[in-house]
């Protein structure tokens, strides 16, 4: 790749999930390049948060591959805004997660555009929400991808390069617990204390994690109580779940159910909201020959690899459609104002990309 003024453009607009305005100008930029390379555009529309879009090619037998990627970002307007480069790295928010792996999607794409000119029986869909966690996006993608027989995702690579062909599953859980208050002095036994009943279901979802699972609860928000002269009325836990099959997911929900339910403190209730926010990615039969395919036709070793990290990689795995991820270029520091992203990952990555769409195209892949 010879240079990066398209991905500067992209980063110099902020488009943190919440920036409607700036999630939407970054949109507009992806309508014009795509639409140059022949693909029509579905928009999913929103209030409050940037549209969703789906580029869609023309139709023809054989395999139809979806590309996934987010045009959005974790970092609000003035917290890390720029962009800048040296001899090896580009910084800036976004180069790797995931405006840079949606360059690698598209210079890929340019690359069949000038081999073949009108591409078929591929699509990208972009969405505005997946650093929020995907709640409004998820739905329109487990949809979608229901119509194609693979899915290759634009997250960023691993160090070296690796795909990812499996990432745990997560949940976001809310435990509103209901005392009542009583003056700690002069009451003390009239007091049903909410912040006790806390603490014995804070060691109880703690147990539930299983390193050797790769299963992991943590409880990292307690909330409770009015003052020390109060017997506390009310406590809330935020708590998360994440795990690497079905049967660990089952497990813990099935155990929370429990832990909800078990009164340790006489007179207090728990309330229980949250949820799986997104599905485990797993490693199946299907992916497996996806993959493989990819080799044999690009006469390449991909290496592989898992994360605990959670993507709209999930979404789309767990709805049934095999899925690699991992396909944009290698970079760390994602999430903070050192994100950046390594310069010769991106020909790597582009390369490896033409060879996938060329081979699918084909009906090799």
């Amino acid at each position: 790749m010879k240079d990066f003024k398209e991905l500067k453009k992209l980063i110099m607009i902020n488009s943190y999930t919440k920036n409607k305005e700036g999630v939407d100008e970054n949109g507009e930029i992806y309508k014009d390049i795509m639409t140059k390379l022949g693909f029509t555009h579905r928009v999913f529309e929103r209030e409050t948060i940037g549209d969703h879009l789906l580029f869609q090619s023309a139709k023809k037998d054989g395999k139809k591959l979806l590309l996934l990627g987010h045009m959005d970002t974790v970092f609000p307007k003035g917290t890390f805004c720029n962009f800048t480069e040296d001899e090896e790295w580009i910084y800036g928010p976004g180069v790797c997660d995931m405006k840079g792996g949606n360059i690698v999607a598209i210079e890929a794409l340019r690359n069949i555009y000038k081999q073949i000119g009108k591409i078929k029986n591929i699509d990208f869909m972009l969405v505005s929400d997946e650093e929020g966690g995907s709640d409004d996006s998820k739905h329109v993608t487990a949809n979608i991808a229901k119509n194609y027989d693979y899915c290759m995702v634009y997250e960023a690579a691993g160090k070296n390069l690796e795909v990812v062909v499996a990432r745990k599953g997560a949940g976001t859980f809310y435990m509103d617990i209901e005392g009542k208050a009583a003056h700690a002095g002069n009451n003390y036994k009239l007091g049903i204390d909410a912040n006790l009943e806390a603490s014995y279901k804070i060691q109880e979802l703690i147990k539930l994690t299983n390193l050797k699972e790769g299963t992991t609860v943590n409880v990292g928000k307690i909330e409770g109580g009015v003052g020390a002269n109060t017997i506390s009325p009310c406590a809330k836990l935020t708590f998360e779940i994440r795990y690497t099959n079905i049967n660990e997911r089952d497990r813990v929900l099935k155990s929370i159910d429990k832990i909800v339910n078990t009164q340790h403190v006489k007179g207090t209730s728990t309330y229980l909201t949250g949820g799986i926010q997104r599905d485990v990615m797993e490693k199946n039969p299907p992916q497996s020959v996806f993959l493989k395919n990819i080799e044999n036709y690009t006469r390449e070793k991909l290496l592989t690899e898992s994360r605990g990290g959670v993507s709209d990689a999930n979404i789309v795995s767990s709805n049934g459609t095999p899925a690699l991820d991992g396909f944009g270029p290698f970079g760390d520091g994602d999430h903070t104002s050192s994100e950046r992203a390594l310069k010769s990952s991106f020909t790597q990555r582009i390369n490896l990309s033409t060879k996938i769409f060329e081979g699918l195209l084909k009906g090799k892949i």
